[in-house]
């Protein structure tokens, strides 16, 4: 009990420095040419989502252009997932398992997560509207391998990483080009749910000619 209690404030306690001075940092991030720094903060901002994170990678996609600055972001973000999955899994798992299997209806949806986790976490992870934190909290309480988490995890998320930086480079220089840039992400999303689509519907006859 110590133990997650004394984990649970830490995390408040970092949380509340990067509300209490993450505009600071953010303007400081503009103009700094300190990549390790900049990338070690952006996973601090994922870590501690107090402030929306596209808007940090908006803010490194334009002061490092769509390629680096996305490539920043993206580090960031999975450093930053890694973290939390490492944080759940270790402090609080043996509560997060009693709870996941205590109720029938959640016990056989985490079971099939966990036969399905690779393309549950990888779509998951391309939806924006899907909260990072629940997805973290959830893969890390159920049985999901490490491995599979961060293969999932680090492939979804380059699409959305890569659309902050573009938002924030076009913004800085080019704004007409954003709806092109939201234009090719709608397409992609929508390519990739078709192919699901698709996925299923083929895993479902298999399984049914067996």
């Amino acid at each position: 009990m110590i133990k997650k209690l004394g984990l649970a404030l830490l995390y408040a306690g970092m949380a509340y420095l990067i509300y209490r001075y993450g505009d600071p940092i953010l303007n400081w991030m503009r103009s700094s040419e300190q990549v390790v720094f900049v990338t070690v903060l952006a996973a601090c901002f994922a870590l501690f989502p107090v402030l929306p994170y596209p808007v940090v990678g908006g803010v490194i996609g334009a002061a490092y252009g769509p390629i680096a600055g996305g490539l920043l972001t993206w580090i960031g973000s999975v450093t930053a997932s890694v973290l939390m999955f490492l944080f759940v899994r270790y402090g609080y798992r043996e509560w997060g398992a009693r709870l996941l299997y205590s109720y029938k209806r959640l016990a056989r949806a985490t079971v099939w997560f966990e036969a399905h986790a690779f393309l549950t976490i990888l779509f998951a992870r391309l939806i924006p509207l899907v909260p990072s934190v629940a997805i973290n909290v959830y893969s890390a309480l159920s049985r999901v391998s490490f491995a599979v988490y961060v293969l999932a995890s680090s492939l979804g998320k380059i699409p959305a990483m890569l659309l902050f930086a573009l938002i924030g480079d076009h913004l800085a220089g080019k704004p007409r080009d954003l709806f092109f840039t939201i234009g090719v992400y709608g397409l992609f999303l929508a390519v990739t749910f078709l192919i699901y689509g698709l996925w299923k519907r083929k895993k479902a006859v298999r399984e049914a000619v067996s």
